[in-house]
């Protein structure tokens, strides 16, 4: 990330019921964590923050309970809220006029779930020209193999374009 100023945070999906499904979610509380650091490393540079949220129907209907962010994930006022139906959070979204605003042209991903909605908007957002960072860290899954799952798909969207770093190198490097 050479330009950080050129640079934004997207939070994909961290919402309460993907915490509350009947399988587990892999690692939830270490996601929970690297989110928020990721966060906090993004804010203390004055750098923005967007939380995406899954509406659908039934599980995630919005402004439900399930619809609503991880309760520890506290979006500030500047902070930019989109709400898709789709994986791709560039489908039918403002997300990427509100980047060009911002004049965003890197993306750091983390969020949920691995396979689901961060794979497409990572895939998104590189079939539109934006430089990519996964968190790999920073995603996850309640699939039964999600350790695997989340390892294979890093690799394959680093295959794809996109680069990797773990939460803690992206928050040196924006230093």
């Amino acid at each position: 990330m050479n330009k950080k100023n050129d640079t934004a945070l997207l939070v994909v999906d961290v919402q309460r019921g993907l915490f509350n499904r009947p399988a587990p979610l892999y690692k939830a509380e270490q996601l929970v964590e690297n989110v928020q650091h990721l966060v906090q490393s993004f804010k203390a540079h004055s750098l923005p923050v967007v939380y995406i949220q899954h509406e659908n129907k039934k599980f995630l209907q919005k402004d439900s309970e399930n619809w609503q962010l991880h309760p520890e994930l506290r979006p500030g006022a500047d902070d930019l809220r989109i709400s898709k139906s789709h994986g791709n959070a560039f489908k039918n979204t403002a997300l990427q006029s509100e980047l060009e605003k911002i004049g965003a042209q890197s993306l750091v991903v983390c969020g949920l779930t691995t396979h689901g909605c961060v794979n497409a908007t990572c895939l998104g957002a590189l079939a539109l020209g934006y430089r990519v960072i996964l968190a790999a860290d920073t995603h996850s899954s309640y699939h039964k193999s999600a350790a695997q799952l989340i390892e294979d798909w890093n690799r394959k969207l680093h295959a794809s374009g996109a680069e990797l770093a773990a939460a803690g190198e992206i928050s040196k490097i924006l230093s």
